[in-house]
């Protein structure tokens, strides 16, 4: 149930991503600042129609907090869920090489629970994965990609990159949605 807020004003809607419910809304309701100097922006907080949790955006447009990265994945198992809420997440507070190595544990997590046997070696996890069918044609480049990123985040003095952990999500969004939602999607066919 949404959280009621006492002494909401009407203001201008705002479209935007909510930071905690990662959902679409449009909400016209919340407080802003008002500005003693003529035409200068003003900040607000908006209250979201969904889960009704504080926005806050500043007289730039930053978003706090801010939406994560990529999109949401359905019919995760926990562990690999929470993996990849937490990569994606990351990315909002610009924790990039935590991403990057939490995308790199995210890949061992799925292998385990795929049915590869715990204590295996990262680069055996990733094999798993392309040996049993789980990597998509032409996706085992990501997934070096990803080992390459993520060995070079865990075994050396190497900051990474917005880009770097932008792209490891947006492969392992299309790798987890191509394991688990799209399949659990599939009408079952009756005898």
């Amino acid at each position: 149930m949404p959280m009621t807020w006492q002494n909401a004003l009407g203001v201008a809607p705002r479209g935007y991503v909510c930071g905690y419910c990662d959902r679409s809304v449009g909400p016209a309701v919340g407080w802003y600042t008002t500005s003693p100097t003529p035409n200068v922006p003003v900040h607000y907080i908006y209250v979201c129609s969904f889960c009704g949790s504080p926005t806050y955006f500043d007289a730039a447009g930053k978003q706090v907090p801010a939406p994560a990265f990529g999109d949401a994945v359905g019919s995760l198992p926990p562990d690999v869920a929470s993996l990849y809420s937490e990569a994606r997440s990351c990315v909002t507070v610009n924790s990039f090489t935590s991403s990057v190595l939490t995308c790199r544990k995210l890949l061992m997590h799925l292998a385990v629970e795929k049915g590869a046997p715990q204590g295996k070696s990262f680069l055996e996890y990733v094999e798993y994965l392309s040996q049993k069918g789980y990597v998509p044609p032409d996706g085992k480049a990501w997934v070096d990609y990803i080992r390459t990123k993520g060995n070079e985040a865990n075994h050396e003095i190497k900051i990474m990159s917005a880009d770097d952990a932008k792209r490891l999500i947006t492969f392992l969004e299309m790798l987890l949605k191509f394991v688990y939602e799209f399949p659990a999607q599939v009408p079952s066919i009756g005898p």
